[in-house]
């Protein structure tokens, strides 16, 4: 069993908008590599909706209801790229030694 600070949090939420966590050892197994399959998807989705959001901002007779689609999606990923950031950020720390 990992220790308080070494739970993975995961790149989906659970009930009620509450975060996930993994607590395993084994970096390998099937939830570590299901989340990280997962963040993958998420980061891409993220990079193919900036270079619309790109597009679309470039075009003067994008909708208003598109530009408001765009919003939308880009919040969502925003806030999904974050979770990636900050799961990422903590796995970072718990592998380097501290006072680093």
């Amino acid at each position: 069993m990992t220790a308080q600070d070494e739970l993975r949090l995961l790149p989906w939420l659970g009930p009620g908008g509450n975060p996930c966590y993994l607590s395993t050892d084994d970096r390998d197994g099937f939830m570590s590599r299901l989340a990280d399959n997962i963040e993958a998807v998420q980061l891409g989705t993220a990079a193919e909706l900036l270079e619309r959001a790109s597009e679309t901002l470039d075009d003067q007779d994008a909708a208003p209801e598109e530009k408001q689609r765009l919003a939308k999606e880009l919040t969502w990923a925003l806030r999904d790229v974050l979770r990636v950031a900050i799961s990422r950020g903590q796995l970072l720390a718990v592998k380097e030694p501290h006072g680093i």
